[in-house]
């Protein structure tokens, strides 16, 4: 069975890796996919951003994969905006080891509180400092609060008693007191936990989870409390064993943050990760995705229509074969009737006359009875006589049927020759019903292997395309251009003024190399030697690289001189206390020539596993030992769109069939990074 809600363990497990994670950061916005689905993006200076995801009654947890954003963020989404962006979170605590929890936030002109409720429906519920209601996901009056905006909130009674705060003696009382109560249920009604870890607490204790309260001993009880005390131990220390259960056909049936005795074993196999956080965001995106993709997949609805029509078609083949039989057996006795006419006339005579002469029914039938068994012939037909509907039943020819005494030989053949017809024409309508059925049954049984066959493959496709979703966090070069040379190397330049200065100042080390174009109006680039030497191929890459995103580009240079410095060459400070521009250096020392170095660059496709693309750009030795195909540039009249596009077609043209078609999915503003200026002409491919 598969987990359907968080427990008060999960939500302690969750809270304190989220307590070193998040707090002390601020808001930078808010997003709310679904109705219960709320994503706040958080900040922290020098750190990745953190995106915490938290549906109302389900899940609360970090999250590295894009969850889908209206187009207008609905009302209470834009309410929380209001109120909490930019606003820092202070602390994030659990109410009292409840399916609760509670964020506090500092804005600048207040503070206020986030309450997550995680059982039932579930809400979410912002409070000023004063105790009061600003918003809620849900408002409503209940017996015993109400989620109203405006009046103080409270939070929704305890279920048991906090676990963090019992003693081994209320334990003891409390499950005494309890008498005939299972002792698992005795616990979950007692303390706030769920029944897994009920169960858990008594499997490891080594008492039957059935055994009533009142056949408890001493020991087991103090068995009980030390084992329960263990597992909350191991989650408030945070000495997580994070891990996703998953069944023998590798279906994700449950997350724990620790390892459980009831999944130990064959039946089970255990998928451990580094943190909870990130066991819970695979598991429930993972399973969310599943359960959207098999919406609409309505095997059991198909499968229940197949039964029904198993049942009606079971059904018409037996009236067939009724209609069948009973067709058939009114025609022998009809024609039996006319092959034994004698006797049958003879028999109908019989009892015509003698109750003309006066005689009753009962003497009747003993005389025709003593002259069956004087061998007379008439009465072999006859078995019995119904008095009140005046038939006489006989048998011949193996077969029994009724002979009304008020009609004929003739008009009694005749009325078994009229119910054979209506057979057959019960039999025609039969099979016409039973065709239908049988056809409608095929339909339906087509109709569950095909969904029996999304129901695998759409899973499938979706957990593949959830790979797609996962944010990737840019590496600190990504923010630059950069390529990496066909020796290895890392080569980054700037974009701009802002970034050149960046890249120097911070990223240029002792032992790198920085290039320039020799005219104004290009950017730094640097190769990052990780204390390696550099190469004459990395240096000749590099030089290209300097000089093709230089202003000679846009002036239509075919060549132009390029050289090299290292980092501790260059200074904010010129000659005489000249002024500097920012983005720009005084270079001190030797520079280190590269002359008439051709303005071209290359872009290419390169093919990963699975069929999966990308492009790269840059010197054209570093792409073409990369990609798959490429093509070369230059300076030119050709801009925008109508380049990017002429890229694009030459790039998919090279390419494998089942390629193609992915290349030009491609969007032309990919390629718009790679084309200095945006302009350009196709050289070669």
């Amino acid at each position: 069975m598969r987990k359907k809600e968080f427990t008060s363990f999960d939500v302690a497990a969750a809270t304190r890796e989220l307590k070193e994670t998040i707090v002390n950061s601020y808001i930078n916005n808010i997003y709310q996919s679904d109705g219960k689905t709320l994503l706040l993006k958080l900040h922290k200076t020098n750190k990745p951003p953190l995106n915490l995801i938290l549906e109302a009654g389900r899940r609360l947890h970090l999250t590295s994969y894009t969850l889908e954003k209206p187009a207008i963020p609905p009302t209470f989404c834009m309410a929380l905006r209001k109120y909490l962006r930019n606003a820092w979170l202070t602390d994030i605590e659990q109410y009292e080891f409840e399916r609760v929890l509670v964020c506090s936030f500092r804005t600048k002109e207040n503070k206020l509180q986030f309450v997550l409720e995680l059982f039932g429906d579930g809400n979410i519920i912002l409070v000023d400092e004063n105790g009061k209601i600003l918003q809620a996901l849900n408002y409503k009056r209940m017996r015993d609060r109400s989620i109203l905006r405006g009046e103080v909130f409270q939070f929704a009674p305890s279920i048991g008693k906090n676990p963090l705060k019992v003693s081994r003696q209320e334990l003891k009382e409390g499950l005494k007191s309890l008498g005939d109560v299972e002792v698992v249920r005795a616990i979950v009604r007692f303390l706030s936990i769920g029944g897994v870890y009920a169960e858990e607490a008594l499997l490891k204790a080594g008492v039957d989870k059935t055994k009533l309260c009142s056949a408890l001993n001493e020991k087991e009880v103090y068995a009980i409390f030390d084992c329960l005390q263990g597992l909350l131990s191991q989650v408030v220390s945070g000495v997580l064993e994070p891990c996703i259960v998953l069944d023998e056909g590798d279906s994700f049936v449950d997350v724990v943050s620790l390892r459980l005795k009831r999944y130990e074993g064959g039946e089970f196999k255990l998928q451990p990760y580094s943190s909870f956080n990130e066991a819970l965001d695979e598991f429930y995106v993972r399973v969310t995705a599943v359960e959207k993709a098999l919406t609409g997949v309505e095997v059991d609805q198909f499968k229940r229509e197949a039964e029904r029509l198993k049942r009606i078609v079971a059904n018409q083949e037996k009236a067939v074969v009724e209609a069948e039989l009973n067709a058939s057996r009114d025609k022998q006795i009809g024609d039996a009737i006319y092959a034994h006419s004698g006797e049958v006339q003879a028999l109908l005579d019989r009892f015509s006359s003698a109750r003309q002469n006066g005689k009753e029914w009962d003497v009747i039938v003993s005389e025709v009875l003593s002259e069956e068994k004087a061998s007379i012939k008439p009465s072999d037909l006859f078995e019995s006589f119904d008095a009140r509907r005046l038939i006489i039943n006989v048998c011949t020819d193996n077969l029994r049927f009724g002979l009304n005494l008020r009609k004929s030989l003739f008009e009694n053949a005749a009325e078994f020759y009229e119910f054979g017809k209506k057979a057959k024409q019960k039999l025609a309508g039969a099979k016409t019903a039973l065709d239908d059925s049988s056809k409608k049954l095929a339909e339906v049984e087509t109709k569950i292997r095909e969904a029996e066959a999304l129901e695998q493959a759409k899973p499938a496709e979706t957990i593949e395309e959830l790979g797609k979703l996962r944010i990737k966090h840019k590496k600190w070069f990504e923010k630059f251009r950069w390529f990496v040379s066909s020796d290895g190397f890392l080569v980054v330049a700037g974009k701009d003024a802002v970034s050149n200065e960046v890249l120097v100042k911070k990223h240029a080390e002792l032992g790198d190399v920085v290039f320039h174009a020799d005219i104004t109006g290009a950017p730094f680039v640097v190769i990052k030697t990780d204390g390696k030497q550099p190469t004459e191929q990395v240096l000749t890459e590099a030089g290209e690289f300097a000089a093709t995103f230089s202003r000679g580009w846009r002036e239509g240079f075919g060549s132009i001189d390029v050289y090299w410095v290292k980092p501790e060459q260059l200074s904010k400070t010129g000659p005489t206390g000249e002024y500097v521009a920012h983005g720009a250096f005084a270079v001190y020392g030797k520079r280190n020539w590269m002359r008439n170095v051709p303005l071209k660059v290359a872009i290419g496709v390169n093919v990963e596993k699975d069929n999966e693309i990308s492009l790269i750009g840059g010197p054209i030795d570093a792409v073409k030992v990369k990609a798959k195909t490429y093509v070369v540039i230059g300076p030119g009249d050709f801009a925008g769109k109508e380049l990017l596009t002429q890229i694009l077609r030459f790039l998919s043209e090279k390419m494998p069939r089942e390629l193609r078609e992915k290349i030009l999915k491609i969007s032309i503003e990919e390629i718009r990074e790679f084309v200095p200026y945006g302009v350009g002409k196709i050289l070669e491919s």
